[in-house]
């Protein structure tokens, strides 16, 4: 790996950053990166979830199938995009 850098947390952050770490079986380090490189991406990268973000959690979306057969229609949408 490349520099270190030390930060100050406040005590709310700390433990969001301590929540998320433990939600996603990460080290604090790496989501700490994760979320800078996230923030730091250039504004005209699309992110995967960005692609698919109208199929998820939609009641009426206009696709007959979407409730039987989801999986395949992210899949499409998400290879489509590329």
């Amino acid at each position: 790996m490349g520099q270190q850098l030390t930060v100050r947390l406040s005590p709310d952050l700390a433990e969001q950053l301590e929540r998320a770490a433990k939600r996603l079986r990460r080290k604090r380090s790496d989501v700490v990166r994760l979320a800078l490189e996230e923030y730091l991406s250039p504004e005209g990268v699309e992110r995967p979830i960005e692609r698919v973000r109208d199929l998820l959690g939609q009641v009426e979306s206009g696709i007959p199938d979407l409730g039987q057969r989801h999986r395949e229609h992210v899949v499409k949408r998400l290879r489509h995009a590329r």
